[in-house]
């Protein structure tokens, strides 16, 4: 009889990030009766306040976000999966990527973990409550403007929301941001990013500024308060029968101009630490939990949100969903991708509070928010080469 072997796994604790994987844990326990793996839920707020590299001393198994990969490649922390899994396997995965996600975790030539969830901002909206008073979903920017005017619009507003949205408008105003490492985008786009987002966040309901796209998932599924949502990253759960009071239908997002926005991918990925004193057996599992036939079955039928293609086109997981994948596909596949140099979540961290005192009128200059978003840039980069040096 093999000896027992216990793995400990950290995710977040939301239905989409900790259901699935105790599916997928369970069914690879019946598979290997000798190995159990444990998994413990926290806040994303705790994800944020509490450095991962940190954890991989205690946990074996870790659900991640694509920027820490540049902190993984400093540090070494977690394993580079292409050194442990067969190059088929990864190549795979690369060519079942949603959008980006699958190389949001290569850096520096490894892959730091497995695309196990894909999501971006997309829109979404209550499909009874337009249809009953004959309302169109929006499908440009004015029309979210006219539909905000009505106080009928919900959006995530905390700081970090907003930094993802004003990476979006930047874009949308003609320029990717960080392209230099002067500034985090040229003044004149940055301040038309600004002001296209103070068009819309000057007449939503002021709670929204604490609200996450969970809280406005929530809100919008258990009042008929709101009834359209423009951009917060997306959850399949809110889509299914029975997950909420109301249900809530996910879209594309709109257009600006002649162009559909381009919303800043996000999803986790599954990594391995390091310090695992059972490295094999942890990379057994991310391979089973990651896998096209795991993403396309048990995964998303326990609430998952898949990062493999197959999944995104099953017919299964669409019919779960209502439509869900296959209609936010696209906007996956044009999503934007963050930077990933370490020390890159020093200015994630804080930019979006200068954004958030813009919006909310605590700090009425542009010119003084560009400032302040540049200072905190410079600050991350600075860092970055005092971690490569040390």
């Amino acid at each position: 009889m093999p000896e027992k072997i216990v793995l400990n796994g950290i995710t977040w604790g939301h239905s989409r990030g900790i259901t699935p994987l105790l599916a997928a844990s369970q069914r690879f326990n019946e598979l290997h009766p000798h190995i159990e793996i444990n998994w413990k839920k926290r806040t994303l707020q705790e994800f944020a306040d509490f450095p991962i590299e940190k954890l991989t001393e205690q946990y074996d198994l870790l659900i991640i976000d694509h920027p820490w990969v540049g902190c993984a490649a400093a540090t070494g922390c977690v394993l580079p999966l292409e050194q442990y899994i067969p190059a088929a396997y990864l190549d795979n995965q690369l060519h079942n990527s949603v959008g980006y996600s699958h190389l949001s975790y290569c850096y520096n030539g490894h892959q730091w973990a497995l695309a196990i969830d894909a999501a971006a901002p997309f829109a979404s909206y209550r499909k009874d409550i337009l249809q009953q008073d004959g309302i169109a979903v929006p499908q440009t920017w004015d029309a979210v403007i006219e539909l905000a005017k009505l106080g009928k619009v919900a959006v995530p507003a905390i700081p970090i929301d907003l930094l993802m949205n004003f990476y979006t408008f930047c874009i949308a105003n003609g320029n990717e941001p960080f392209q230099n490492t002067d500034e985090v985008i040229d003044e004149a786009t940055g301040t038309n990013a600004l002001q296209t987002m103070h068009s819309l966040y000057s007449l939503i309901d002021q709670s929204m500024f604490a609200k996450n796209p969970i809280a406005v998932a929530e809100a919008m599924t258990s009042t008929n308060n709101y009834w359209y949502c423009p951009f917060a990253y997306g959850y399949s759960n809110y889509s299914r029968m029975g997950y909420a009071k109301y249900i809530l239908h996910y879209t594309d997002v709109v257009s600006m101009g002649n162009e559909k926005l381009r919303t800043t991918i996000g999803g986790t990925g599954l990594s391995v630490s390091a310090f695992s004193k059972h490295k094999h057996e942890a990379v057994q599992f991310a391979t089973m939990a990651v896998s096209e036939n795991c993403q396309s079955t048990l995964y998303v039928q326990h609430g998952g949100q898949p990062g493999h293609l197959a999944a995104w086109k099953n017919q299964l997981a669409n019919s779960l969903t209502n439509h869900f994948f296959v209609n936010n596909l696209p906007a996956m596949e044009r999503g934007y991708v963050r930077p990933r140099y370490n020390g890159y979540l020093h200015f994630q961290d804080h930019a979006g509070d200068c954004i958030h005192d813009f919006l909310t009128g605590k700090n009425n200059d542009v010119k003084e928010t560009l400032k302040n978003l540049n200072t905190i840039y410079t600050y991350s980069l600075e860092k970055n080469q005092t971690l490569i040096s040390a």
